[in-house]
C-alpha cells in the first residue's frame, strides 16, 4: 500500500532542472523525517538528502551539494527536491521516504514509508 506519492520526474538535457515533489494522502509529512533517494542504472541506491521535522540542517549528498535543494511546504504538506545544474549521472530513480523522527537520516534503513520512484532522465 503506497503511503507517499513521489511526482515531477521528467527527461530534461544537462544543466536542466526539475523540480520533484512528495506528499502522502495517508499522514501528515511535516511530522516525519523526509528523505530522497535514488537508484541509478546498475548502480546501488544512495541517499540525496534529507530533512528533519527540527531545525536541523538538512543532508545532502557530495554528488548534489550546491546543485539541490530541499524543502518543506507545511501548508501544502509537500516536500520538494529542488534539481538545477543537472548531469547525466544524476539519471535514476528517484524515491521519498518518510520516518517518524524529528532528525532525519541518510541511511535507507531508518525509513519506514516509501514511494513508487519517479524517473529522472538527463540526456541530450
Amino acid at each position: 500500500q503506497v503511503q507517499v506519492v513521489e511526482s515531477g520526474g521528467d527527461q530534461v538535457q544537462p544543466g536542466g532542472s526539475l523540480r520533484l515533489a512528495c506528499s502522502s494522502s495517508r499522514f501528515t509529512l511535516a511530522n516525519y523525517a523526509i528523505g530522497w533517494f535514488r537508484r541509478a542504472p546498475g548502480k546501488e541506491s544512495e541517499a540525496v538528502s534529507c530533512i528533519s521535522t527540527s531545525d536541523a540542517a538538512p543532508y545532502y549528498s557530495d554528488s548534489v551539494k550546491g546543485r539541490f535543494s530541499i524543502s518543506k511546504n507545511n501548508a501544502q504538506d509537500t516536500v520538494y527536491l529542488q534539481m538545477n545544474g543537472l548531469k547525466p549521472e544524476d539519471t535514476g530513480v528517484y524515491y521519498c521516504a518518510a520516518f517518524p523522527s524529528r532528525y532525519c537520516s541518510e541511511h535507507a534503513g531508518n525509513y519506514d514509508y516509501w514511494g513508487q520512484g519517479t524517473q529522472v532522465t538527463v540526456s541530450s
